[in-house]
């Protein structure tokens, strides 16, 4: 009988591979429990390694959701990158609908990376700032890029600190949908859209 019975074959995953497979567990763990709830041997367990295994990728755990929270924020980047020559107004509909595309399908990478300035470790909160700064960066350039509201950069440091609030109340309301599921993907973009414009444009 067992001659007859199919066997399981394993794929060897390459190095990038499974880093990745280890940072998306780390993402659903981090994204589910605090920073301090959340144990290596429950990384290797899920993912089916060895703890020796992990830690050659990962020396400590800090360096591990330090890792979770840097895939994060360049996913985050990358998929809302600006698109050079285009209107800030379609940059914001465009690069909002994007980002509330990952949001929803990359919850846990998102409710991840914002764990990060709880955990309570230097370093991981510093990595989680410096993904907010470069966020922040990348609306600057944006609005400095457009006719509209290159004016505004004369004000810079208000400036500045208006796009920060605005990057705190657009993680409130992604979370606050991820959790009820309303309302629709467009009204939560065009809310959010309106909330920069009118916190920027005098």
């Amino acid at each position: 009988m067992a001659a007859n019975r199919p066997e399981r074959t394993r794929r060897r995953l390459s190095t990038e591979e499974r880093r990745e497979q280890l940072l998306g567990v780390g993402a659903r763990l981090f994204a589910r429990n605090p920073y301090d709830e959340v144990w290596i041997e429950q990384v290797a367990e899920i993912a089916c390694v060895s703890r020796g295994l992990l830690y050659h990728y990962f020396p400590t755990k800090r360096d591990f959701f330090a890792a979770v929270v840097e895939r994060e924020s360049a996913r985050m980047l990358r998929l809302t990158a600006a698109e050079p020559g285009l209107p800030v107004r379609e940059q914001l509909a465009v690069g909002l609908g994007v980002f509330l595309d990952y949001v929803r399908e990359h919850a846990e990478g998102f409710r991840a990376f914002h764990r990060a300035e709880a955990a309570g470790d230097p370093k991981v909160r510093e990595v989680y700032r410096a993904g907010l700064a470069a966020q922040e960066r990348q609306i600057l350039a944006a609005l400095a890029a457009d006719p509209e509201t290159a004016r505004l950069a004369d004000g810079l440091p208000a400036l500045r600190l208006a796009v920060r609030g605005w990057l705190a109340f657009l993680v409130a309301v992604c979370l606050e949908w991820l959790d009820t599921g309303k309302p629709g993907r467009d009204e939560v973009r065009d809310l959010c859209a309106r909330a920069l414009l009118g916190a920027v444009l005098p």
